[in-house]
């Protein structure tokens, strides 16, 4: 079984959010995922989908973008992003997930051979524990707790030999890629593999792979990986 990532598909089936507004990287964003998706995944595959999934504001807008991701091969993990304004109550959203489709929040779920958790995050501030101001505190020390809650979840689930991934939609350190609570947190749970996306544009200099106290993190935003799905381990 292979696992692979893919974050910020930004899909619009009913919300009128053409992406290729922002950049010739979003022109027909979609058929190129789907293309390349198609050549790499087989049934029994995992794709990694963390955040900003659907531009529907509700529910039922988001609902024919699940299920065109639905259709494609594999079985799809998918956590929130800060412009999933659809995703509320996680029985409700559940409810509506094609087969094959699963979402995270709070907790964990399990497949042969690897573990994963996951959670929206938070921006980290460029300077450890300086915030602007006190509602970004509230919301970073929030999303630590459901973080943790995700990794305490998986830590029962997993088996000594299996693989341990996280899914956050923010990245999880700052521009310098500096430890941060989120990459501690990480690292006291032992994880192998942490898939982020929410990061776009040309200008993004920040690397696509690299790896941290025995943790290897993946950028898998949509425009920075040309719509391609990245491949983060076999099991």
């Amino acid at each position: 079984m292979k696992v692979f990532a893919i974050g910020d598909t930004h899909l619009s089936s009913v919300v009128a959010k053409p992406m290729d507004i922002f950049g010739p990287g979003w022109d027909n964003h979609f058929e190129r995922i789907k293309e390349d998706w198609n050549k790499k995944v087989s049934k029994d595959d995992l794709v990694l989908i963390p955040g900003d999934i659907s531009w529907g504001m509700y529910l039922e807008e988001a609902e024919p973008d699940l299920k065109l991701l639905g259709a494609l091969k594999g079985k799809k993990i998918i956590t929130r992003g800060n412009h999933d304004y659809w995703w509320k109550s996680i029985t409700a959203v559940r409810g509506a997930l094609p087969k094959d489709m699963f979402a995270l929040q709070n907790d964990a779920i399990r497949f042969d051979g690897v573990a994963i958790c996951g959670t929206r995050g938070w921006t980290v501030p460029e300077e450890d524990g300086k915030f602007e101001n006190a509602e970004d505190e509230k919301i970073f020390k929030r999303e630590l707790i459901r973080l943790e809650l995700g990794l305490q979840n998986m830590d029962k689930l997993a088996l000594p030999t299996d693989k341990r991934v996280v899914m956050i939609h923010y990245p999880p350190f700052n521009a310098k890629m500096l430890p941060s609570p989120f990459t501690r947190l990480c690292e006291k749970y032992k994880v192998d593999f942490v898939v982020y996306g929410h990061l776009h544009g040309k200008h993004c200099r920040i690397k696509h792979e690299i790896e941290q106290n025995g943790i290897k993190y993946f950028l898998t935003s949509c425009d920075q990986v040309n719509c391609e799905l990245v491949h983060i381990c076999d099991v």
